[in-house]
């Protein structure tokens, strides 16, 4: 379980990173960009992308003790 919640908080962090700097370089990476309905959100859901990795990279710690 641990290193399943590490594995989806890297992918989040991974996506979150790359949606930022689609926003601010205009280079076409990451998934973000992609999903229509985040059109106009795309920063939040980014920096919402990366508060979610550190959660999980915090659960799996957490899970890892004991």
């Amino acid at each position: 379980m641990k290193q399943f919640l590490e594995l989806i908080g890297f992918l989040a962090l991974a996506q979150g990173v790359l949606g930022l700097v689609h926003e601010f370089t205009d280079w076409h990476v990451g998934l973000v960009q992609r999903l229509g309905f985040l059109d106009g959100y795309g920063v939040y859901v980014c920096i919402a992308l990366i508060a979610l990795a550190f959660a999980l990279f915090a659960a799996a710690a957490s899970r890892g003790r004991g």
